[in-house]
């Protein structure tokens, strides 16, 4: 979409590029979403995207609903990046870059999900590596968090692996019910050790035409 050069946004790893969210990608992406394949044991947060929606085609309209608002919230204490995992051709997931206060303070944070057929493979770590980098090297950022439910194993091992320190806990819902959650937090310094070369970044002019960095400008 020519009129809109943030989705031309893109990040590539030897492993799968993250691509900006299209409609066509979203669509293709849609099919594991109706099918349930977004489902996943621990249960995830409670999100705008709706991902607990009993009736398939209902699921699939609030996923995108809820994407098209956030594409069009683009203010200096919010904006969200939205972009598909795609690995060898097919898209198999997202992988979300959410400014929180960006221009004051040059944080964010992240929000992901894989089809259950292609777990088990490190493609979430190198999913969250993929989009740390975007942070961190592309938009200048200066601190990354996270936050996982605690007996979500498989997140909460990643965002140690890779270089965030815990930051507390808090609470949070899963289809209603509360459940405590772990706070991780990761600075550009304890960032940089973990910093990878075959990452590659694309097209991030247009990140500094449309949102609001101020601090964060990227270097491109």
């Amino acid at each position: 979409m020519k009129a809109y050069p943030l989705f031309d946004v893109r990040v590539s790893t030897p492993k799968l590029e993250l691509r900006g969210a299209t409609d066509d990608l979203l669509d293709q992406l849609a099919e594991d979403v109706r099918a349930g394949k977004t489902h996943a044991d621990p249960l995830p947060y409670d999100d705008p995207i709706s991902l607990y929606e009993p009736d398939p085609d209902l699921r699939v309209a609030k996923w995108l609903q809820a994407i098209w608002r956030g594409r069009g919230r683009v203010e200096a204490d919010a904006w969200r990046l939205y972009f598909v995992v795609v690995v060898d051709g097919q898209p198999v997931g997202m992988q979300d870059l959410c400014g929180v206060r960006f221009s004051t303070f040059g944080t964010f944070t992240t929000f992901s999900w894989l089809s259950a057929d292609h777990r088990g493979r490190g493609l979430g770590r190198e999913m969250r590596s993929a989009i740390l980098h975007l942070g961190f090297d592309g938009l200048r950022a200066k601190e990354a968090s996270s936050d996982a439910f605690v007996d979500n194993h498989s997140s909460n091992a990643i965002s140690q692996a890779l270089g965030y320190e815990p930051n507390g806990s808090d609470w949070d819902t899963r289809q209603g019910e509360p459940a405590l959650l772990n706070r991780w937090r990761l600075t550009r310094e304890n960032w940089q050790p973990h910093r990878r070369n075959d990452i590659q970044l694309h097209n991030l002019e247009a990140c500094r035409t449309f949102l609001p960095l101020k601090d964060g400008q990227p270097d491109v």
